[in-house]
């Protein structure tokens, strides 16, 4: 049995609920037309929708649950291709090195080069295939927590397949939802994708050391971003140059430390109610 989801298969991330999620979101893609073509009503789509969604509640619940026993500061980075994750990811690693405990999940449709990457710097990687698939889930992650063996007080990221849309809904577990766009990308796209900006606690725009030579509003961009979500918190970086990387690798820390001390204050009261 699965130590964090409690599920009883082990030896795979593929499961009958991703399978059920990748014919649904077929068809969801294809709109109305292919479901009916497929014999599905509206009301059946959106029922698979729910059922779905609700059962990756459960699987995000137990890992969240996991991650906060073990003073495990999960974060999970959502972008469009391009936006800079995994170059973001690297460096921020490497400035971590000796520093704070680390481990990633990586999500591709295919190849594992991201994870590769991240091996380089000596820091334990699982690299999760999607096919078709266009996010993660909560199912996947909770196996690639159990096979990284997450250690405790750690940093886990888990970068997701570049995709500003289905990565929204699907709530993995973490503590914060961190949501990158680059200065190469236009300004409005938090109007464009409202969810994925509605839903993340934290925004970096990065590549700020490009300014200069695009057309990228940054003032509007903070504001787009805060108009579909006021509470959102904003970094300006850039991964490549180290501009502004001091602000997040102490935020980086400092939250780490509050999951730290959050699993300690549960075992106290733990013990102290066993007594």
């Amino acid at each position: 049995m699965c130590t964090v989801c409690g599920c009883e298969e082990t030896h795979t991330h593929e499961h009958q609920h991703e399978h059920q999620l990748e014919h649904a979101h077929h068809h969801y893609g294809n709109g109305l037309a292919g479901a009916h073509a497929a014999g599905l009503t509206q009301q059946r789509m959106v029922q698979i929708e729910r059922d779905i969604l609700g059962k990756n509640n459960q699987y995000a619940d137990a890992n969240r649950r996991y991650c906060q026993q073990h003073g495990v500061l999960a974060l999970n980075l959502v972008s469009s291709p391009g936006a800079g994750k995994t170059t973001l990811l690297v460096n921020t690693l490497q400035a971590l090195a000796n520093k704070a405990p680390c481990a990633v999940i990586e999500g591709d449709q295919q190849t594992s080069n991201d994870a590769d990457k991240i091996r380089q710097t000596g820091v334990k990687a699982v690299q999760i295939n999607t096919g078709k698939g266009c996010h993660l889930d909560a199912h996947m992650v909770g196996h690639a927590i159990q096979d990284l063996d997450v250690k405790k007080e750690s940093l886990l990221f888990i970068e997701n397949v570049g995709n500003l849309v289905c990565p929204a809904a699907f709530d993995l577990g973490e503590r914060y939802k961190v949501a990158i766009l680059s200065v190469t990308e236009g300004e409005d796209k938090p109007l464009k994708y409202p969810d994925m900006f509605a839903a993340a606690d934290i925004l970096l725009l990065n590549k700020v050391d490009l300014l200069p030579y695009v057309e990228f509003d940054i003032d509007k961009a903070r504001a787009y971003a805060r108009q579909v979500n006021p509470g959102i918190r904003i970094f300006e970086l850039s991964a490549t140059t180290g501009q502004g990387m001091d602000k997040w690798l102490r935020w980086l820390e400092a939250e780490r430390q509050v999951s730290v001390s959050g699993a300690e204050k549960a075992l106290e009261n733990a013990t102290h109610a066993a007594v």
